[in-house]
């Protein structure tokens, strides 16, 4: 079986993550080592502990020039003052002028002391009490005192897990700090992150993350020829994979193979919203930041789709003169860092979308807070529309003018802005050991544009309720969260409710698109043709109903209310398409199988994996459907 990575832990491996925009595809004909001078440092932190450090040095002295620097547990690599990456930012920034900085963070790789997975934060720590924050101001000062011909001024960005190395460095920021830009940054892992989406626990991307990413005796090199090591699954269906090791679910721990990994331990044994995750939200954290903040996200980002927002949001509201801007484009996972964002899967954006990014926000935004070379003028919120496939640029987020409304169930598989008449529901049975996949076949890892894929497949299944509206007559954008309220009954004491709100093209497919237009031709068929976009789809554990902290197990066949919110989308459904949520009780293996009996899962028996029957009521007072933000007309 091939890699199944965390895909941050991918780009971690491949590119260091450290190189934060990798600009084009094709081979770059800037070479750093012309034009930068590479030193490497060990910098002494307050306790004691030395971190290894790289710094770049432009090789032109006109300076003096600001440091731009990354701060990554994926390693530094290629070590050696006279070993050069390909490539230290994106054309524009290198080309620019910038003192580079790359560090490998406690406890990873060439620096010492001991290493936590996100690192709890100290609120105003003192003395030689250490954590994110402090390793960042005390390189800052080490940087500004040593370092010759800087403007003294620094700016931190990163994605990913290097992302939450950003925000957290960023807490009671240092005054010579003047911009950041964390992008997709783990903030939250219980939380709709990395670990748990709706307390289901995220069981492909972190077995495979977990496989390589392991505990070290610091300090030491990545294995000689970047090798990080794979884990054979010995097949290439991972849904046949995670079925047959998945009851329980602790049998997975033993598939790691040689010592044991107490990291991946702790995300699966830790299934409530308790302290060991309480402790690792570095939102709860964020205070005393005092430079430009510039959030970066991907609205098909599979591992960290909230914490962008959530990052935007918390900085809003604790530091309100900050400078705080809002970036999510139609990307997977870190893929406008080295993609041309044209594309993802099947469905086109009809531009370069994340080359737009990268030369005209990512670079003007440093330029501006950095050097001081004009203004670029970037909006609170620069937002791609998908569907519509435009740009906005709004005063706030979500955007003013927004109107709460809700997509009902109706009878007979309808969705309607109308609230039901009547009294009804649906219901399917949910079988643990034919759970529905997440994907429309089978595959050996998780492709990134499954976060837009067709869902024709899981229309066709018992097991999954569909509900779609008629072709619509106008364009209809939704802007914001997105909040599933169910009203649901089970046979069982616990069960899923996972829902995908999709848009649903027409099965002429461009060609009606291109009528509309006023164009008379015969377009030839196109894969979008009836596709079935997911715009939005989340897990929800049902024993969670009513707390994270403290689940609570049904009462069989007992009607109870799911209220969940889903992660911001910004899409228009265009007039002729139509659109369809779906309701289903496993979306496997990207979560776990609920046993569908109350149990710790992790320690589940086999004979606790059985049939539930779920039940989704559609009548008054009892109105199952999706509120979403749908924005009036511009």
């Amino acid at each position: 079986m091939g890699k199944i990575f965390r895909c941050g832990m991918l780009l971690g491996i491949l590119m260091g993550l450290c190189v934060l925009s990798a600009g084009a595809q094709e081979q770059p004909k800037f070479e750093v080592k012309a034009h930068y001078t590479k030193y490497e440092y060990r910098i002494p932190m307050r306790d004691g502990v030395r971190l290894f450090t790289q710094v770049f040095v432009p090789k032109d002295g006109h300076g003096p020039f600001p440091f731009l620097m990354s701060r990554t547990p994926y390693s530094v690599s290629p070590y050696g003052e006279d070993n050069y990456p390909k490539r230290l930012a994106s054309p524009e920034l290198e080309e620019s002028g910038y003192i580079f900085v790359h560090q490998d963070v406690r406890g990873r790789w060439m620096s010492e002391g001991s290493w936590e997975e996100m690192t709890p934060a100290i609120d105003h720590p003192s003395g030689k009490q250490v954590d994110e924050s402090t390793d960042m101001y005390d390189t800052v000062e080490w940087l500004l005192k040593n370092v010759p011909n800087n403007n003294g001024k620094v700016g931190i960005y990163g994605i990913s897990y290097p992302g939450f190395y950003t925000s957290a460095s960023i807490i009671d920021s240092h005054p010579a700090i003047k911009a950041a830009s964390p992008q997709a940054p783990v903030t939250d892992l219980y939380m709709g992150d990395d670990a748990y989406h709706g307390g289901a626990f995220m069981l492909a991307a972190n077995f495979g993350f977990y496989t390589a990413f392991k505990p070290e005796k610091n300090p030491v090199e990545p294995p000689k020829g970047g090798g990080f090591g794979e884990y054979n699954f010995g097949t290439h269906d991972g849904y046949e994979f995670y079925l047959h090791s998945a009851e329980p679910l602790s049998k997975t721990f033993s598939l790691i193979t040689q010592d044991f990994n107490p990291l991946w331990r702790d995300q699966v044994v830790n299934t409530n919203y308790d302290e060991y995750w309480k402790g690792r939200n570095i939102a709860a954290h964020l205070h005393g930041v005092h430079c430009a903040v510039l959030n970066v996200g991907g609205w098909f980002d599979a591992e960290d789709v909230v914490g962008p927002v959530k990052t935007f949001h918390t900085i809003a509201k604790n530091d309100p003169d900050t400078v705080d801007i809002l970036v999510e484009g139609p990307w997977a996972h870190a893929t406008w860092a080295y993609m041309n964002g044209e594309h993802l899967g099947n469905v086109e954006w009809g531009s370069a979308t994340a080359e737009y990014f990268r030369s005209k926000i990512e670079f003007p935004f440093f330029e501006q807070y950095l050097k001081g070379n004009g203004d670029a003028k970037l909006p609170k919120a620069y937002v791609f529309e998908t569907g519509s496939n435009v740009w906005r640029q709004y005063a706030s987020w979500p955007p003013q003018g927004v109107q709460e409304k809700t997509l009902y169930f109706q009878a007979n598989g309808k969705l309607s802005f109308d609230a039901p008449s009547g009294n009804g529901f649906d219901e399917y049975v949910s079988d643990p050991a034919h759970p529905v996949p997440f994907i429309g076949y089978t595959n050996d890892d998780i492709p990134q544009e499954y976060m837009d894929g067709d869902q024709r497949f899981a229309e066709k299944r018992s097991d999954v309720l569909t509900y779609v509206s008629d072709p619509l007559n106008d364009d209809v954008t939704i802007a914001g969260p997105i909040e599933p309220k169910l009203f649901v009954a089970t046979s069982g004491t616990d069960s899923d409710f996972d829902v995908k709100v999709i848009d649903v093209f027409p099965e002429d497919y461009p060609e009606a698109a291109e009528k509309e237009r006023g164009m008379d031709v015969t377009v030839p068929a196109s894969p979008m043709q009836g596709y079935e976009m997911m715009v939005r789809g989340e897990p929800f554990r049902g024993k969670f109903r009513h707390s994270f902290e403290k689940p609570e197990p049904f009462t069989p066949n007992k009607m109870e209310t799911i209220d969940f919110t889903m992660p911001d989308v910004n899409h228009t459904f265009r007039r002729g398409h139509r659109i369809m949520v779906q309701v289903e009780s496993s979306w496997f293996p990207l979560t776990d199988l609920n046993p569908q009996t109350y149990t710790d899962i992790p320690n589940a028996k086999p004979e606790q994996f059985v049939k539930a029957t779920e039940r989704v009521y559609r009548q008054s007072g009892a109105a199952s459907g999706v509120v979403v933000e749908v924005l009036g007309s511009r």
